[in-house]
């Protein structure tokens, strides 16, 4: 069967097709493939517009993949120029960056490189024709100009430039080029006297007013015996590294530059050689605004009790086991921009631990004199010297928790304090997700006058990337104060 043509189809059918088409990035000829070959196999999931089948086994023959899984999607639009030898190129480099490369080719650009070339390299179906009824079945230029993160032509013809400037749309690819909502590349290729020509200098500046972004063209020879000057198309290699940049844009690292000292997970008091005394955390959150605050760009010192979790990347982490420890490691860490204290340390340890396994007795249990452990949050927020800038704490609580915040905060001379509730309840401790409130001090108030933000249910990730960019604003307005 060569091609599939499909008639008659109601409403909710068509529906669930250009669902699951667009999900597994197929066509909906292709994907009605998919289905017929599951239901032989006895695979296919009931058709529910809604429950959208997974792809298709990469054992499939007709979906060849890279073995990487993409990361990215570009429409490539290919003009028609000779330049357009330097697309098969571009196919490869982009795939080499786990992007996922669809390909137009216009009519002219059939003249210099085939689909089946382009269709080899990229492993997907080309598309050539605007009035293609096998792709056009569910608006396929829609989905071409969609359906992807990047649109990128190379070669821009002088045609295809003008055509995008003044909203023409006689083709698949200028139809494409009007329909998308994407970011536009384009890599101009053309004579050099076409790329001076007023009425496309007007194209290209009208084209950059609109937001579409130009890489090139580069000065060099010309296909052309004799010519050289301004035109040659920007290599494969350039256009797609300025593609990835606009795939895959810097994150922005506010903290880059600062040191943040990080406190996170229980502590350990021993009893003897068997028991201890601790608190019921997983860790999870302090480790999650060490990884926040590493993304940001800070070099970050995570001082952690014991914990059931791998170091975060790029972190510099101190393993601990008592409340003393992690005072030693948290001093030695200093001086730091921003400290958090987000470790549960156990209040108490044993007086005299004892050398070796307590042992039941007639007399009863065996008395345990307990002293209180260093406050490491109080001991570092009231330093005279090498206090950090920015000092934030902790409360867990299980009762009146905005009002024990506030005492604490007062108590403990820090500058923020994060609350949560952790009764049992509310499944915190061990959790993977937290409810917080950010109490601090009123700008310009007196003691006392605090300010809460209570901010809505979310992961531990989520409140440490939130809290890291509450840092970061923070950091960066007191380093543009002027020095008093």
């Amino acid at each position: 069967m060569a091609s599939l043509t499909i008639r008659k189809l109601d409403d909710a059918v068509k529906t669930y097709l250009r669902l699951r088409s667009a999900k597994n990035r197929r066509s909906v000829e292709e994907e009605v493939r998919v289905i017929l070959r599951e239901l032989i196999e006895g695979r296919e999931e009931p058709l529910t517009p809604f429950a959208v089948p997974p792809a298709a086994s990469s054992s499939a023959p007709t979906q060849q993949r890279t073995s990487a899984v993409p990361e990215a999607s570009v429409t490539l639009i290919i003009g028609g120029g000779i330049a357009a030898y330097k697309s098969l190129d571009l196919i490869r480099r982009l795939k080499e960056r786990r992007v996922e490369v669809r390909c137009v080719l216009t009519k002219a650009a059939q003249q210099f490189v085939t689909p089946l070339a382009v269709s080899a390299l990229s492993h997907e179906r080309v598309y050539t024709d605007l009035f293609d009824p096998q792709s056009e079945f569910d608006a396929g230029h829609i989905r071409l100009a969609r359906d992807c993160d990047l649109i990128v032509v190379a070669p821009a013809t002088a045609d295809l430039l003008a055509k995008l400037a003044n909203g023409h749309a006689d083709d698949l690819a200028s139809a494409i080029l009007l329909a998308t909502n994407r970011k536009v590349l384009l890599a101009p290729a053309m004579n050099p006297l076409m790329w001076n020509n007023a009425a496309t200098r007007r194209n290209v500046a009208q084209l950059q007013r609109d937001g579409a972004v130009l890489i090139g063209p580069n000065s060099g020879e010309m296909a052309e015996a004799g010519e050289a000057g301004i035109g040659r198309m920007s290599e494969a290699i350039e256009i797609a590294n300025a593609a990835e940049r606009l795939l895959r844009p810097p994150v922005p690292r506010p903290l880059a530059g600062k040191r943040v000292l990080i406190t996170a997970g229980p502590t350990h008091e021993p009893i003897d050689p068997v028991r201890y005394i601790a608190n019921r955390s997983s860790g999870k959150q302090g480790f999650a605004i060490a990884a926040a605050a590493q993304a940001a760009g800070a070099e970050v010192i995570l001082v952690s009790g014991p914990v059931d979790l791998d170091d975060p990347q790029g972190v510099t982490v101190k393993h601990v086991e008592s409340a003393r420890q992690m005072l030693e490691q948290v001093q030695a860490a200093l001086p730091v921009d921003v400290a958090i204290f987000a470790a549960a340390v156990a209040d108490w340890r044993v007086a005299n631990e004892g050398e070796q396994k307590l042992k039941k007795t007639s007399a009863g249990m065996p008395p345990l004199q307990l002293v209180e452990n260093p406050d490491i949050l109080a001991t570092i927020a009231k330093l005279a010297d090498k206090r950090p800038p920015l000092v934030i704490g902790f409360a867990a609580e299980t009762e009146h928790l905005i009002d024990n915040a506030k005492s604490k905060l007062a108590r403990k001379g820090c500058d923020w304090i994060v609350a949560n509730d952790v009764s049992p309840a509310t499944g915190v401790m061990g959790g993977d997700r937290n409810t917080v409130h950010l109490i601090s001090r009123k700008n310009g108030a007196k003691d006392g006058e605090f300010a809460v933000d209570s901010w809505p249910v979310m992961t531990k990730e989520q409140v440490a990337i939130e809290l890291v960019a509450h840092v970061a604003r923070t950091v960066t307005d007191k380093s543009r104060e002027p020095a008093s």
